[in-house]
């Protein structure tokens, strides 16, 4: 009844000593397949792997053809026994044919009891253990637990509270809680903010789990009845969950370091971030390109080293035909702009700063700060989205460190306290602001 694909020999319909020989076909002629301990114990789960094939061999259709019926059979509670009439009415959008052959061989299989003095059907108490266990598969949420944890972690619960958790279920969990680990790890070292925005999801719903198997794993290690393997397994998962727990901090200066690095556009208050939100947000890009472009261009590459021997071509060609001399040079002249606009503005607002820090500071009537409309507008929404990004840079220090306008930003005596929310303001080119305040540093 049980058959091993792509192996040398065919397991099904053969005798106990006829499927021992060629099992041993799998294995080295020195060694016995009796003295692997994981053989044993699949050996000895040998009803339940049956019970697998017998549903599972074949095809994607008749499996869940074969689903079908044995879970209609057992979600059935009003009865325990059915008569093939009954089967016949509950499942009557099935072919008849069909339907003998799928009852034909889950009775083969022992998974339907077929009582013969009372010509009646039962489910198996084994057919029920195998529906109950891909029940539990197919109610995950694979959207909702993106770290893939639940079923593990149930596992191990059910396990606990019945008193039989095994070292398999516990090293299952480990090497998962190993790969998100490594896979995180990944992330904050590739710098790519979309990776790492995706990966702190994840990880916020990995934690999510961690916290419900706290206590379970609490218990296992306080159990004195645990065999000392069962102990060092989950002794080894409280200190992956501890690892795992212990990423905030990683993430969090990965995001800050692509945060300080991002490229505005100019003075539109836009960076390269947003641009390429707002791409992968589009359903269609190539349609962007719909009537922009009435003729279809044709490009034209050429790599520096063809360019060179074309150049070096029409050179001699051209020194042949005539003296060739190369034009005298000429001195080139250069406007300096010592003080650019921008710099003068930044300068001017950094005095602004300076006065309000000390404002906040001489004033313990202002418990609350200063709002941060006081220190951005008036001004246009190009120069107020620039000071605007500056702001995170006040108490930074790493920047406090270097030299220049943001070191001397980031060393002002002010805390910028910035919230989730809007508020609207009375400007006439910017709508609403982030609810943050400028408060006194020593005040927090």
């Amino acid at each position: 009844m049980l058959s091993m694909q792509n192996g040398p020999i065919s397991h099904e319909n053969q005798e106990p000593d006829d499927q021992s020989s060629s099992l041993q076909a799998y294995f080295k002629p020195d060694v016995a397949f009796d003295d692997i301990e994981q053989v044993y114990q699949l050996k000895r789960s040998q009803p339940v792997i049956q019970a697998f094939t017998a549903l599972f061999h074949g095809g994607f259709d008749s499996v869940l053809i074969r689903l079908l019926v044995l879970r209609e059979l057992a979600g059935d509670t009003e009865s325990s026994s059915f008569s093939r009439a009954d089967i016949n009415a509950k499942l009557a959008y099935l072919q008849p044919d069909s339907l003998e052959t799928v009852l034909a061989r889950l009775r083969q299989h022992q998974l339907l009891i077929w009582e013969t003095s009372t010509s009646l059907y039962r489910v198996a108490p084994l057919a029920r253990n195998v529906l109950s266990a891909l029940d539990g598969l197919f109610v995950t949420d694979t959207d909702t637990d993106q770290a893939d944890m639940g079923f593990l972690l149930t596992q191990v619960a059910g396990a606990q509270a019945l008193g039989g958790v095994t070292v398999e279920q516990l090293q299952h969990l480990l090497g998962r809680l190993i790969e998100l680990t490594d896979e995180f790890r990944d992330a904050i070292a590739s710098g790519s903010e979309y990776r790492l925005r995706a990966s702190q999801s994840k990880w916020n719903n990995a934690c999510d789990w961690v916290e419900k198997g706290t206590r379970i794993i609490y218990s296992i290690t306080r159990d004195g009845n645990a065999d000392p393997l069962t102990q060092r397994t989950a002794q080894a998962i409280g200190r992956a969950q501890s690892a795992l727990l212990n990423m905030q901090g990683m993430f969090s200066r990965a995001l800050n370091q692509v945060e300080r690095q991002r490229v505005h556009l100019g003075q539109s208050g836009l960076s390269t971030t947003d641009i390429k939100s707002w791409l992968m947000a589009h359903p269609d890009i190539a349609s962007l390109a719909d009537d922009a472009i009435d003729i279809p261009v044709t490009p034209l590459f050429a790599t520096p080293a063809e360019m060179i021997d074309v150049a070096e071509a029409e050179l001699f060609a051209e020194r042949q035909n005539q003296n060739f001399q190369l034009p005298t040079g000429s001195d080139t002249e250069f406007q300096l702009q010592d003080d650019a606009v921008l710099y003068t503005q930044l300068d001017t607002w950094l005095v602004s700063l300076l006065d309000t820090a000390q404002t906040v500071s001489a004033a313990p009537g202002l418990p609350d700060g200063v709002d941060i409309a006081r220190v951005l507008l008036p001004n246009s929404f190009a120069i107020a989205s620039y000071r605007a990004s500056l702001l995170p840079l006040i108490g930074d220090q790493d920047q406090s460190s270097l030299q220049g306008a943001t070191a001397r930003l980031s060393g002002l005596p002010l805390q910028f306290t910035l919230t989730d929310n809007l508020k609207q303001v009375d400007d006439s080119t910017v709508a609403a602001l982030s609810d943050a305040k400028l408060t006194n540093f020593n005040n927090n």
